[in-house]
């Protein structure tokens, strides 16, 4: 029996997909095996029609065996696929030796709609004269209509101007929430696929139910109010596609036979939160039967579909659940929820009540010095979700159309006479469905409080778009931000289609000068464009997706995007390779900004200067990869360009930075702008600048996230350790000992004397500082890739720090491959008797090789799975380099390494 194998099939990313929108999907699978270095030499693919049957004419699609060890993100390239085709696929290997798998399982995929010419339906909407379009209420919408035959399959396909749930008979369609998501409205609107082939009721009378919210389209959007950004009108936009069992076809569309009402929610808004009047319920409006005779017509809305993309990234869904850990009475007097965690999403109430009684929830991430209630952090949100009983008996309610950031919940309107069972309250955790896929774990318990933050604050924030704080009036997609944390992300979760999707609407919404706005999607003024560091995001976020995942299309569709940036750059300054024009936030939120500013002392044309050198760089990668010879050839002296007058206007002929910042030394030793005795001088005085803080940093957000990486990699490893080991302000471990759940926007958002920074920007749930997470990752536990012998892991990199002042560090990273495992413990730091002073276990999946490096390990002194170290099975070559460091070549496999030898290296001198 064949000890290869084929698992984890998945088709653009996803597991059997419904409504793909990309007409050449592309098919990814891992290998298994029992045997130790395993690489692909061949695969054969085959796609079929959806009865899975790859027999003859049922063949859609036969590559034929491929000699490729290619096995992530193989692209279709068979006869165009169809709007609502369902196909079937699968998949057979061989290995480097011959040895051939079975076939793997069969998986499937569908397309969504892939033409405006499918849609029939209108947009429809309640008619104006009957319903107030600019209604707070929801609206609900509603179909009655015959199924007259047996129904072999249906689909709805659906979207709108707002949020919408649907129902179907009575029960909730899917369990998505916030559709259609938040997109550039004006050029992307996605269409969400549902198969409710079990809703519908064969031979019988049916219902459609559909609610409407002002959600992102035309709601509250940033702090000074702007309301209808996008349009001023709700509508809906759906098709049922009917496939009876005899064959024939139907579709039921909205369109002027509908009838319009309005709802039980009264209000519902992003940052307001919700009100609810459960009196007001009209049950069974969503099913066959009920009589809607009252209710309004619906009018047509004349509304471009050439806008239209089937849903792109994965759906926002209540991912968890989380029970209050106390109630609290505070000082004031109020009745507080802990739910123990600084989270996002909503609250769900099982209540029993009389009938009109108001239950209000209001919502908060802190409680004051004092233990009081605070919601000054919050502006103009309101984070309100007010509930009123029907009465009669056990009712349940969850908003349906916003969400919240908040840890603590204070309970208004319980009646004295009811105790307040915590029993009854949920939380409900929401957030961008992200399959998780790394894991930082080592002796420091606080660093792991900080990774458990970090991780938590990239769920709150990776809501449809990454937004920079889940809570108070903003909640906006700052590219800045997007593009420091976009490394330590792909770690975390997987993260490609949800950067896939939130790139094509920063190319949508960018200039036609190539100027990026500051938000994306862009709801800011005219003048919010094109600051450093920010902008930079056209180009940083989609090489980083490449490089995580091997996916080159992503840098094929953002070409056109990151090249207009480029050039936008360029266009820019006085001199044409100086960046030094124009609005920039600069080092954001350092701790070295003059009083009373946010922007740090680092000067704004340096660090524009060095990014336009680094997204020049990035882009000339970009076209060697995509192979565009020309535009290589071309940006790449543009580079040199920029590179030199860097040097000529910011550096001494001495070798001294014109600037007395951290960040000002760390952007050029990040991006590469210097080298040699400059190099050395430059990171010597970035180490004395910390040790001048007494171990500190002084950093914002366009340095701190390269600040511990520059220290390891220039030699000063240590200095970086105590760095991210400070417990004290200003530091990440001080919010930990703080009691932070997650990152805080400032490095002292609540002061040693329990006070607080500034109401006017103070979120308590803001990612950014966590692209430390990074660094721990791949410096500490030493997991890495290695970009220039590839992207997505196919060639990994391990390079563990035992001298990290830590006992034991593990990381893991579920990859495309399979999952990736770096692991270091020192079980006798001392070096006495014949206990191994130090020990690894790597896991290296199959079809990826890895390069391994151990400072201080000889052959002599290391044993790989027992076996001496250039002997065991897997370990394609073991060599000794001059700086005392054992290189090991592993094929795929799990190795246990032992080091025997004691050397200051490994014992942390």
């Amino acid at each position: 029996m064949s000890t290869l194998g084929i698992t984890k099939l998945t088709c653009e990313y996803r597991s059997e997909p419904l409504g793909l929108g990309t007409e050449r999907p592309r098919f990814s699978w891992q290998l298994t095996s029992g045997r130790m270095h395993v690489l692909q030499s061949a695969y054969h693919l085959q796609v079929a029609g959806e009865e899975g049957d790859f027999a003859g004419d049922h063949l859609i699609w036969d590559t034929g065996v491929v000699d490729s060890d290619q096995s992530v993100l193989v692209e279709y390239a068979g006869a165009m696929l169809q709007s609502g085709q369902r196909c079937s696929w699968r998949v057979k290997v061989w290995d480097q030796q011959g040895q051939e798998s079975e076939w793997s399982d069969t998986s499937y995929f569908e397309m969504g709609l892939l033409r405006i010419s499918d849609w029939s339906a209108d947009w429809i909407t309640p008619e104006p004269g009957m319903i107030d379009p600019q209604a707070e209420e929801e609206f609900l919408l509603r179909k009655a209509f015959r199924v007259s035959k047996d129904v072999r399959k249906a689909r709805i396909y659906a979207t709108s101007l707002g949020f919408y749930e649907l129902e179907l008979n009575g029960e909730r369609v899917g369990d998505w929430a916030f559709t259609p998501g938040w997109t550039s409205y004006r050029h992307r609107l996605q269409v969400q696929a549902y198969d409710v082939t079990d809703l519908i009721r064969s031979r019988a009378d049916n219902a459609i139910g559909a609610a409407l919210a002002n959600g992102w389209y035309k709601g509250n959007l940033a702090w000074e109010n702007h309301r209808n950004l996008f349009g001023d009108q709700r509508a809906l936009l759906l098709q049922l596609h009917l496939e009876y069992a005899d064959g024939s076809t139907e579709i039921i569309g909205s369109d002027p036979s509908w009838r319009a009402s309005t709802g039980p929610v009264r209000m519902s808004e992003i940052y307001h939160g919700e009100t609810y009047d459960a009196r007001l319920e009209a049950g069974g409006w969503s099913q066959p039967g009920f009589d809607d005779a009252d209710w309004a017509g619906v009018a047509k809305l004349d509304h471009n579909k050439d806008i239209l993309v089937m849903q792109e990234n994965e759906p926002v869904r209540v991912i968890q659940e989380l029970k209050p850990v106390t109630v609290l009475r505070t000082p004031e007097g109020d009745t507080v929820l802990d739910m123990g965690q600084n989270m996002v999403g909503r609250m769900h109430m099982r209540l029993n009540l009389p009938a009109g009684t108001a239950i209000t929830l209001k919502h908060a991430e802190v409680l004051d010095s004092r233990g009081n209630f605070y919601t000054g952090n919050l502006r103009k949100a309101k984070q309100s979700v007010t509930y009123i009983c029907r009465g009669g008996g056990e009712e349940t309610y969850e908003p349906h159309f916003s969400f919240q950031g908040f840890r603590y919940v204070k309970v208004e309107g319980w009646p004295d006479a009811e105790p307040l069972n915590p029993d009854r309250f949920t939380g409900r955790v929401m957030h961008t469905d992200m399959p998780q896929t790394g894991r930082f774990e080592c002796s420091h318990e606080l660093l792991n409080q900080l990774q458990h933050n970090i991780e938590w604050g990239q769920r709150g924030n990776f809501l449809d778009i990454p937004t920079d704080c889940p809570q108070r009036d903003e909640r906006l997609g700052w590219t800045g931000d997007a593009q420091v944390f976009v490394r330590t992300a792909a770690f975390n979760f997987g993260v490609a289609p949800f950067f896939s999707k939130w790139l094509h609407d920063l190319k949508a919404d960018q200039r036609e000068d190539g100027g990026v706005p500051h938000v994306i999607p862009q709801v800011l003024d005219d003048n919010a464009y094109s600051s450093a560091a920010w902008g930079d995001a056209a180009v940083i976020c989609p090489w980083t997706i490449y490089l995580c995942y091997g996916d080159k299309r992503i840098l094929e569709e953002q070409y056109d995007s990151m090249k207009a940036w480029v050039d936008h750059i360029r266009a820019q300054g006085d001199n044409e390779y100086l960046w030094n024009t124009g609005f920039h936030f600069g080092d954001w939120l350092a701790l070295d900004a003059k009083e009373g500013s946010y922007v740090g002392a680092t000067p704004r044309d340096l660090i524009a200067t060095c990014f336009y050198a680094y997204s020049t760089s990035l882009f000339v990668k970009t076209a060697e990869v995509l192979g565009r010879t020309e535009d290589a050839a071309a940006y790449r002296q543009l580079y040199e360009k920029v590179a030199e007058a860097f040097l000529n206007e910011f550096v001494t002929p001495g070798g001294r930075l014109a600037a007395h910042t951290q960040t000002a030394m760390i952007l050029p030793l990040m991006f590469g702008l210097v080298e040699g005795e400059v190099q050395r001088r430059m990171a010597a005085t970035l180490a004395e600048y910390v040790k001048e803080q007494n171990h500190h940093l002084t950093t914002g957000f366009v340095g701190t996230p390269y600040l511990c990486h520059v220290l390891t990699e220039n030699g000063y490893h240590d200095l970086a350790v105590k760095l991210a080991m400070q417990e004290d302000y200003p530091s990440w471990l001080y919010s930990v000992k703080q009691g932070a759940t997650t990152i805080w926007e400032h490095w002292d958002g609540i002061k040693p004397d329990g006070s607080f920074w500034s109401d006017d920007m103070n979120s308590y749930n803001h990612y950014a500082f966590g692209a430390i997470g990074d660094w721990l990752y791949r410096a500490v536990a030493g997991l890495d890739l290695n970009e220039a012998e590839g992207p997505g892991y196919k060639r990994i990199r391990l390079r563990p720090r035992t001298d990290s002042a830590l006992s034991y560090a593990k990381a893991a990273l579920d990859s495309m491959y399979g999952t990736i495992r770096s692991e270091w413990s020192l079980a006798n730091k001392d070096g006495d008797g014949d206990s191994p002073l130090a020990s690894y276990e790597f896991e290296i999946p199959p079809n990826t090789t890895a390069e391994t490096e151990l400072p201080g390990a000889s052959i002599a002194s290391t044993q790989v799975n027992g076996q001496p170290a250039d002997q065991a099975s897997g370990v394609l070559s073991a060599r000794e380099d001059d700086a005392g460091t054992l290189k090991l070549e592993l094929g795929s496999g799990v190795y246990r390494v032992t080091v025997q030898q004691p050397s200051p290296a490994l014992s942390g001198a």
